[in-house]
């Protein structure tokens, strides 16, 4: 899996966190999303790499503006992972 964080201006409260996350649902096949207005980002996890420019796209066509992106590898931490 991965997760790919958006840095993204032009979010100011809780629905603006609510349009983007249904926006990345909407346009890419996600297993989960979380924005923040406070943080100014959005980070996805999938389990293939995302479409940058078109969620780039898409982003504008709401009124925001994707500033940058940046992916890593993903991996799920269980209950008991700790000591290992």
């Amino acid at each position: 899996m991965i997760k790919t964080t958006l840095k993204i201006d032009g979010m100011a409260c809780s629905m603006c966190e609510a349009h983007m996350n249904d926006l990345i649902r909407k346009v890419a096949k996600v297993k989960k999303v979380t924005s923040s207005a406070k943080a100014g980002e959005t980070v996805v996890i999938s389990e293939e790499e995302l479409d940058i420019p078109l969620l780039g796209k898409e982003i504008e066509g709401i009124g925001y503006r994707l500033l940058s992106d940046s992916s890593e590898p993903y991996e799920k931490k269980g209950l008991f992972h700790f000591g290992k």
